[in-house]
């Protein structure tokens, strides 16, 4: 797969450090939790959005994570992982993920987060203007897993 800003899914490829590794030999969740947003940010930054969302004085700020585990990740395993923006509505932009194996395409993790866009001032949301909106390609009807 590969990034372009045409392409509305955006994926990087990192391979699962030794420290990742909880007491039952496996990736911890928490970890997935810190790539989701590692990617996401590195997206925004890929189409442009930092600058833009600075300029109207906001940032985005998690609202909800939902997150599915279906197998396990180990230390040294390459693994790709996915992101795409499903909608962009008032305030709130739903993004989802993916984890994918290298070695064997098996799928490891979905996932998804509301992201709101707030006020970098107040913390308080604020409507997402269309030259942020603009910045997304939505990938609407492709569920995670798909």
């Amino acid at each position: 797969m590969t990034n372009s800003p045409a392409n509305p899914v955006f994926s990087h490829t990192f391979t699962i450090p030794p420290e990742a590794i909880d007491g039952n030999g496996h990736a911890n969740n928490v970890y997935y939790v810190q790539w989701m947003q590692d990617i996401a940010v590195r997206h925004y930054e890929f189409i442009g959005g930092v600058p833009v969302t600075q300029a109207f004085g906001a940032t985005w700020v998690v609202h909800s994570h939902h997150i599915v585990y279906s197998r396990p990740a180990f230390a040294g395993e390459e693994v790709e992982v996915r992101t795409w923006v499903v909608n962009v509505r008032r305030a709130i932009s739903l993004r989802r993920y993916e984890f994918i194996r290298k070695a064997d395409g098996q799928q490891l993790v979905t996932g998804e987060t509301d992201w709101v866009f707030v006020s970098a001032a107040t913390g308080r949301p604020i409507a997402i203007p269309d030259e942020v909106r603009n910045l997304f390609t939505l990938l609407p009807d492709k569920r995670v897993g798909e």
